[in-house]
């Protein structure tokens, strides 16, 4: 174990082996999670959070790059040995029915060997997700083969998927409050009860979630769910050039889009975040879909750059469902006709953008 590592868990005072192996944490402290430009104080918290195997919850926009740094850490994931069996089990520590039931038979317990990737398991959050998702169910066939009450019988969910590695929970507040209570268990204790039967399933895994706080159609999250997580708030870019950055990274490149066309174009969506009148802010996805459409509109009309029309032609499209205007004002005025007078009178302004 690394040095730096071993001092920290002995400080904790932890007296199990970590979740995570050493190489994850070595990648971890050495990581620059480059695929999201600025953001430096979330990943310093983030390491952290992960250094000690902290439950952890990224708070923020849509469109901010909370999904793309939970696939950063994804990335950092060694390849891990588990058991052969649906449970991935620790070959240290065999506890799954099929596991058990080849040790009791005297039966040589095979092992495989999986990619980080494959231990990084995600979920979409949605009110239709069941518990029997995560945990598992009865399968109906092995339950007339073996008995509806046996373990042979049980099918295991995501979870043990997840096993020995990262589960992903996107857009966590989307889950039902029934689904938040059958999760506290394994959070708290690492373990899972199912249903009736009297067995337990050791689980060990670290818990990344994303949540959107505006988002008013989910359900709240309990503070008893909450207690067992840290949560870690991110912000729209610091600056307008670090938005700039970004866009020109993720976006798609089809034709020339002038300096200063492209800098005033983002400068607007910024404005529009900064505006009393809208109350959901247009994300960076938006900065993101103005850049490329307005591209794509200029290539259709067999310009050779990016104009002021072609931005103009776009905007509605791209930005109106983004937004939604405070009550105040959304009885006045749409907000197509919101965006419209906005970049309207933004273009009107002086400055050598055309």
């Amino acid at each position: 174990m690394p040095e730096a590592i071993l001092k920290i868990y002995k400080l904790s005072g932890l007296t199990q082996p970590p979740m995570q192996s050493d190489e994850f944490k070595k990648r971890l402290l050495e990581s620059g999670f480059n695929d999201i430009l600025g953001q430096d104080r979330v990943k310093k918290q983030l390491k952290s959070a992960l250094l000690m195997e902290r439950h952890i919850i990224l708070v923020g926009q849509p469109g901010i790059g909370k999904t793309t740094l939970a696939k950063n850490v994804a990335a950092l994931m060694p390849e891990k040995t588990v058991n052969d069996c649906s449970f991935n089990c620790s070959p240290d520590n065999p506890c799954c029915p099929e596991c058990l039931e080849k040790k009791k038979n005297k039966e040589k317990i095979k092992t495989r060997v999986l990619k980080g990737k494959e231990l990084f398991v995600r979920i979409q959050g949605s009110p239709d997700l069941t518990a029997e998702d995560l945990i598992g169910d009865i399968d109906p066939v092995k339950a007339m083969k073996y008995g509806p009450m046996s373990l042979e019988a049980f099918t295991p969910g995501k979870i043990f998927k997840a096993n020995q590695g990262i589960m992903f929970f996107d857009e966590i507040n989307r889950c039902s409050e029934k689904l938040q209570n059958a999760l506290l268990q394994v959070l708290e204790e690492q373990k899972v009860t199912i249903g009736s039967y009297s067995f337990d399933f050791d689980v060990s895994f670290v818990f990344i979630g994303t949540m959107n706080p505006d988002d008013k159609s989910t359900e709240p999250l309990s503070d008893v769910f909450l207690d067992r997580f840290d949560l870690i708030y991110m912000e729209y870019p610091d600056s307008l050039d670090m938005e700039i950055q970004i866009v020109m990274k993720v976006g798609k490149s089809l034709i020339e889009f002038p300096e200063e066309l492209l800098f005033r174009c983002i400068h607007f969506i910024r404005e529009l975040r900064a505006d009393n009148d809208v109350e959901k802010k247009p994300s960076v996805r938006a900065s993101i879909g103005l850049y490329e459409r307005a591209q794509s509109n200029a290539f259709v009309n067999a310009r050779k750059k990016v104009t002021l029309k072609d931005i103009q032609e776009v905007i509605v499209s791209v930005l109106s469902h983004r937004i939604t205007l405070k009550p105040s004002i959304k009885f006045l005025k749409s907000s197509e006709d919101f965006i419209k007078e906005e970049f309207e009178k933004f273009s009107e302004r002086p400055g050598d953008y055309r």
